[in-house]
């Protein structure tokens, strides 16, 4: 029994630490997803892209896949010719895996629809793919669907 006690002292401080590091990926996490929400909310491709990995993919829904950066800026590029978002994330999830992570999320706000001058409600369910790269939490993987 005394050796089963000195085991769990000996590694308490480890998986507090693990726990610790955890948390601090999960806030900086958290930071690209409000980055992320705030390039949106400003029409900002080049902001946008800059939390994209390299080889980023970009999965819209209802529109073709964009992979690597030049295809993703395109795609932002199109989206904000079209729309102003003014939305809210909502953190679902987030569970991190060495140099990955994945975040479930919602949003909700409104798109200004510029051909129609249209303001209509926005609400979508989110799941992105991070990577750590070059010591920042960015986009890898990102897909979203309308939830109505």
């Amino acid at each position: 029994m005394k050796q089963i006690i000195i085991l769990a002292l000996a590694i308490l401080p480890f998986t507090s630490m693990s726990q610790s590091k955890k948390e601090t990926m999960k806030e900086a996490i958290k930071k690209t997803l409000f980055s992320y929400r705030d390039a949106l909310n400003e029409s900002s491709t080049s902001k946008a892209l800059a939390l994209y990995t390299e080889n980023g993919v970009f999965m819209p829904s209802g529109a073709p896949t964009a992979i690597g950066q030049e295809q993703v800026k395109g795609a932002y590029d199109f989206v904000f010719s079209q729309i102003q978002l003014n939305i809210e994330f909502y953190i679902d999830e987030i569970e991190v895996i060495d140099n990955y992570a994945f975040a479930r999320t919602t949003s909700k706000g409104t798109t200004l629809i510029h051909a129609t001058g249209e303001s209509v409600p926005e609400e979508n369910r989110e799941l992105f793919v991070l990577k750590k790269e070059n010591g920042d939490w960015k986009i890898d993987r990102y897909i979203f669907n309308k939830m109505k």
